[in-house]
């Protein structure tokens, strides 16, 4: 990765909540594609989300956007204007809005080859759906609308925050597909995951979380070998 510029940047990234330490000298950096981060509820992984997007402040450390753009200076619709979408956990959808026009309602802020017609062709259960109400879609559906929506926007990086919660397994299977095909267009992706078995088979690389800190990195090929690892941050035995 030497060769290949880094699309983020984050170093030494502290921030509290009040006396709470939510996030310990977090540091990794994406270079391209598809990096995990994985760890259980309540680590700090929503936080470090929010805290990309200008939604919580730091209190220290720098997040650095391509080679010049500090993030941690900006608002959240100046980081968005950059090139990072940010898909939420709970994805936060109005019920009330079609799914046409939950897409026609993003202004196109920036130039870009995802139209609403090259949505449809990708995600063709929204074109299905597409004058159904975000209040009745599945929930494997929403995520899909979510992620459109996010497109929308043409974005360079995309934050993914438990995309797979909540969803029927089958759908599960579905939404890695998309995923997978979305970086294969050239849009960088950071998952943030508890289901560690998505990370494993979309991410070459994964960090894990722990009490606001990263405790481990490496391939994600290494890790499956590595029981030990897995059961002691993520409770989990392979």
């Amino acid at each position: 990765m030497a060769d290949i510029p880094a699309l983020l940047t984050v170093r030494g990234l502290n921030v509290f909540y009040g006396h709470s330490h939510a996030l310990q000298g977090v540091e990794f950096t994406i270079h391209k594609g598809v990096l995990a981060i994985v760890g259980r509820n309540g680590m700090g992984k929503t936080t470090l989300c929010k805290t990309i997007m200008g939604l919580v402040r730091a209190s220290s450390g720098t997040i650095r956007f391509g080679q010049s753009d500090e993030l941690t200076r900006l608002n959240p619709a100046q980081i968005a204007r950059l090139g990072i979408g940010y898909v939420p956990q709970g994805r936060r959808l109005w019920r009330s809005l079609t799914v046409d026009e939950h897409l026609r309602v993003i202004p196109n802020a920036r130039k870009g080859a995802w139209t609403i017609e090259r949505i449809y062709d990708t995600f063709p259960r929204l074109a299905e759906r597409k004058d159904h109400g975000g209040g009745q879609l599945s929930g494997g559906e929403q995520q899909m609308l979510a992620i459109a929506r996010c497109l929308m926007m043409r974005p360079k990086l995309i934050i993914l925050d438990e995309p797979t919660e909540g969803i029927m397994p089958r759908l599960v299977s579905q939404i890695r597909r998309e995923i997978y095909r979305i970086n294969q267009s050239g849009v960088s992706i950071l998952l943030v995951e508890q289901n560690v078995e998505t990370a494993l088979k979309l991410c070459p690389r994964v960090f894990l979380m722990e009490k606001g800190t990263i405790v481990y990195s490496g391939a994600a090929q290494e890790l499956k070998q590595k029981t030990e690892v897995v059961h002691r941050y993520l409770g989990l035995s392979r």
